[in-house]
C-alpha cells in the first residue's frame, strides 16, 4: 500500500521539489500554498511516485477557488492524458473519464466550489466516485480506464487559485489492517470468539452454569476441584492432599495422613485415651475413681499398698522411734532453726 502527502509548508519557490513532476505549465509555492500561476491555459501536475495498485484515491484542499476549471486526478498515466478527473468549473462538479486526451463526462453535481472545499476522486475496479468534503456526490460504473497509477492536479493558470494538503493512497477492499488477526474473528451469541488466529487462545473456554470452567487450556488445572456439602475437598490434583480428610460429627479425626499420628486417637467419655500410638506411653494408662494408678508400667515400688500406708508409719502421726513432725530431734537438728 502506497501513500503520498504534501502540505506545501515551505518557502516560496517555483521549484516544488523531487516529489512532483510538472507535466505542463509552471507551478509554484506561494505563502505555503500551491499556485497554478497566472499564465492562462490549462496546466498539469503529477506526483513523482506511483501508487501501488490501480485502485486508489487522490484529494486536495481548494484553499482559494475561482470561476475556472480546477480539480484532482486519479488512475492516470505518466503524462495524465488518461484517467479520471473530478473538477469544478465555477458552477458545478463534474466527473470525467479521459482516454487519449479525450474527455467524457460520466457524472455531475451542481454547485460552485468554495474556499476550503476538499475535492476527492476514487477509482476501485469499475466504481468511480467523486466527493466534496467527505460527502459522496457522484458514484458511477465505468470501464473506460482500467489501469493507471499516477495521481495529480489539473487546473487553469489563474492567479487567484491556491491548493493545499494534497493526499493520495491505495484502497484495499475486504482486508483489515489489524496485523494481529490472521483470520476472521467474530463473536457468537454468548460472546465467545468463534474464530481466531491469535496464538494465545488454543481452544474456546467457557463457564458452565455453576461457574465451573468447562474447558481450559491452562496447564495449572489438571483436574476439577470442588467442595462437597460438608466443605471438604472431594477431588484434588494438588500433591499436598493425598486423600480426602474430613471431620466426623463428634469432631474427631476419622482418617489422617499426617505422619504425627500413627493411628486414630479418640477420647472416651471419661476423658481417657482409648488408643494411642504415642511412643511416650508403652501401655494404656487410666485413672481409677480413687485417683490411683491401677495397672501401670511405671516402676513404682511394688510394696506400696493401695489405700494404706507402709506399716512402719502412720498417716496421722510421726514415726515414734525416729522423729516427730512437731519437734526437732534432740541431738541433731530441728525444724525451723538454723543448722
Amino acid at each position: 500500500m502506497t501513500t503520498f502527502t504534501d502540505d506545501f509548508n515551505r518557502a516560496d519557490s517555483s521549484i516544488l521539489g523531487a516529489n512532483w513532476v510538472e507535466v505542463s505549465g509552471d507551478w509554484s509555492i506561494v505563502s505555503s500554498r500551491l499556485s497554478s500561476g497566472s499564465a492562462g491555459g490549462t496546466i498539469i501536475l503529477r506526483a513523482a511516485g506511483a501508487m501501488a495498485t490501480n485502485d486508489h484515491y487522490a484529494q486536495v484542499t481548494i484553499a482559494t477557488t475561482a470561476a475556472a476549471s480546477h480539480g484532482v486526478w486519479c488512475r492516470g498515466n505518466a503524462n495524465i492524458s488518461q484517467g479520471y478527473l473530478w473538477r469544478n468549473d465555477g458552477t458545478s462538479w463534474n466527473l470525467f473519464s479521459v482516454v487519449g486526451g479525450s474527455f467524457t463526462s460520466i457524472g455531475s453535481f451542481a454547485g460552485a466550489a468554495v474556499n476550503g472545499d476538499v475535492a476527492k476522486v476514487q477509482a476501485v475496479g469499475s466504481t468511480i466516485k467523486g466527493f466534496v468534503n467527505g460527502v459522496q456526490r457522484v458514484s458511477v460504473t465505468d470501464t473506460n480506464v482500467t489501469t493507471g497509477t499516477s495521481v495529480g492536479l489539473r487546473a487553469e493558470s489563474v492567479s487567484t487559485l491556491r491548493f493545499d494538503d494534497f493526499a493520495a493512497a491505495d484502497v484495499t477492499i475486504g482486508v483489515t489492517g489489524d496485523a494481529s488477526l490472521t483470520g476472521t474473528a467474530t463473536l457468537t451469541g454468548t460472546g465467545l470468539r468463534a474464530t481466531t488466529g491469535a496464538a494465545g487462545l488454543t481452544a474456546t473456554a467457557g463457564l458452565a452454569t455453576d461457574g465451573t470452567r468447562s474447558a481450559s487450556g491452562s496447564a495449572s488445572h489438571a483436574a476439577f476441584a470442588t467442595l462437597a456439602t460438608a466443605g471438604a475437598v472431594s477431588t484434588s490434583s494438588s500433591s499436598a492432599l493425598a486423600a480426602t480428610a474430613d471431620l466426623a460429627a463428634a469432631g474427631q479425626r476419622t482418617a489422617a495422613d499426617g505422619s504425627g499420628l500413627t493411628a486414630t486417637a479418640t477420647l472416651a467419655a471419661a476423658g481417657t485415651i482409648g488408643t494411642d500410638g504415642h511412643a511416650a506411653l508403652a501401655v494404656t494408662a487410666t485413672l481409677a475413681a480413687a485417683e490411683m494408678t491401677s495397672p501401670t508400667g511405671d516402676d513404682i515400688d511394688v510394696n506400696v499398698t493401695v489405700g494404706a500406708p507402709y506399716v512402719r508409719w502412720s498417716a496421722g502421726a510421726p514415726y515414734v522411734p525416729a522423729w516427730s513432725a512437731q519437734a526437732p530431734e534432740a541431738g541433731d537438728w530441728e525444724v525451723g532453726a538454723p543448722c
